[in-house]
């Protein structure tokens, strides 16, 4: 939870270590349960993974036996000299966050250089060989300079570029300014869209055509569903065509806290799944048996509600993200930014807007309510 920059938009309220954190012997067994458990990659997040002096080690715990070992940053304090520690011990690939050019990127992270630090990480990244993806957060700041996004990581070498929506957990619970409007999830993926074709029919010299391309535009899981470029931005450059098939949480992923916490997914808030903790609880055992592990495993069609309950796509995508859902709405079933949804709505001559009902409590991981609006499209 130790963090060097105060983002406004951050799920999780990263700023200072929490008062018990898991030592390194207790981080160094739960990298022993994963490998044991099979796990293909780990990915060290935070706050920022970098400020733990012992994050290094568990990297290479990882990596000498098989894990890819991975890291998210923001890179404000990411050095080259710490950079090449992490590649001695066996980093496989870098993600740093790049959320605006540098004025909305400085101003989301509250941190003025942020943006110059996050393009520093990226050089150092490729100067010592490691593999660079990058994600922004798309909310009102943001979602008008994608192309300028883009192209700056296009212009360093960045491989893979990943959009996905600021969601009203953590600080952003307490910043419903920067939620992107539903409606506007349209314009939105029409945008990546544009960009993922200009990056296929327009490679700058060091990039390849495709279906060998070396940057890929993709979405998170809350960023879609079901419009025209559902496979455009959700398919891996020359692979099988793909679409979005329903939460993944607990199905092919889990993510366990600083404090030892273990849930579905590192995304969901703290207080409805938490399903157990590494301290008294094998990791295997929750896996296997923890109904807050298994939801995305176990759930029906039944539990949608509002307008998913009676869309085409229900059996098959369950209402999208469950963690959008869950902390914009108060539970899972019902996800306003849906390209399909709101397609259908405009048709009708209808689009929604999402009113704040109820103040999150100003705790890691927390979530408030909203309520959507049904108004007529302006």
């Amino acid at each position: 939870m130790r963090c060097d920059q105060p983002c406004l938009h951050c799920g999780s309220r990263a700023g200072s270590a929490r008062p018990k954190e898991l030592t390194t012997d207790e981080a160094l067994a739960v990298c022993d349960q994963l490998v044991a458990m099979g796990a293909h990659e780990v990915t060290l997040i935070g706050g920022e993974a970098y400020l733990r002096a012992d994050a290094p080690r568990l990297v290479e715990s990882l990596s000498s036996r098989g894990v890819l070992a991975s890291m998210q940053t923001g890179g404000r304090g990411l050095t080259r000299d710490k950079l090449q520690r992490f590649r001695d011990a066996g980093l496989h690939a870098l993600g740093v966050s790049v959320d605006g050019p540098p004025e909305v990127h400085d101003a989301l992270r509250h941190s003025r250089g942020s943006y110059a630090a996050a393009m520093g990480v990226i050089e150092h990244a490729r100067e010592l060989g490691l593999p660079v993806t990058c994600n922004t957060q798309i909310n009102r700041r943001s979602a008008d300079h994608l192309w300028e996004v883009s192209a700056a990581l296009r212009d360093r070498g960045v491989r893979s570029w990943r959009g996905q929506l600021t969601v009203p957990m953590g600080n952003a619970a307490d910043r419903a300014d920067l939620l992107l409007e539903p409606w506007r999830v349209v314009p939105l993926m029409d945008t990546l869209a544009a960009i993922q074709v200009d990056a296929v029919q327009s490679p700058r010299p060091h990039e390849l055509p495709h279906p060998l391309r070396t940057f890929n535009v993709t979405i998170a899981n809350n960023v879609g569903y079901y419009g025209p470029h559902e496979t455009l931005l959700r398919s891996a450059p020359g692979g099988m065509a793909t679409h979005w098939t329903g939460c993944t949480a607990g199905v092919g992923v889990m993510g366990i806290e600083s404090d030892g916490t273990i849930k579905a997914c590192p995304s969901l808030p703290t207080a409805p799944y938490a399903s157990g903790n590494v301290l008294t609880t094998p990791i295997a055992d929750v896996w296997d048996t923890s109904p807050t592990m298994r939801f995305a495993r176990d759930r029906t069609a039944d539990e949608l509600w509002g307008f998913c309950a009676t869309c085409d796509y229900a059996d098959v995508c369950r209402g999208g993200c469950s963690f959008t859902t869950h902390t914009t709405l108060g539970r899972r079933g019902n996800n306003p930014w849906c390209y399909h949804r709101v397609t259908t709505l405009a048709r009708e001559g209808k689009r929604e807007r999402l009113v704040q009902v109820e103040a999150a409590k100003g705790e890691p991981y927390d979530f408030g309510r909203f309520e959507i609006v049904e108004e007529p499209v302006e």
